[in-house]
């Protein structure tokens, strides 16, 4: 499954992310490396995403959040 298809208020682990190596490097720096758990606060049907990573909220774009792939974290 990919971020932009989690639903609001679930918990997530990121798994994968196939993004270019500088974006994915950025994202890294601010937290979201593999593993990190994951929540949805927001989701825009067309917009962006508004997830937190480590106590810090994030605005993310559709295309970016569909090359995020996640499993659901355990409770």
């Amino acid at each position: 499954m990919t971020l932009n298809q989690g639903c609001i208020g679930t918990a997530y682990r990121i798994e994968d992310m196939q993004l270019p190596l500088k974006t994915e490097k950025r994202l890294e720096a601010l937290g979201m490396t593999y593993g990190t758990k994951i929540l949805v606060i927001n989701s825009k049907e067309k917009g962006t995403m508004i997830v937190k990573v480590r106590g810090t909220r994030f605005a993310i774009g559709r295309d970016i959040s569909r090359n995020i792939r996640i499993s659901e974290a355990e409770a």
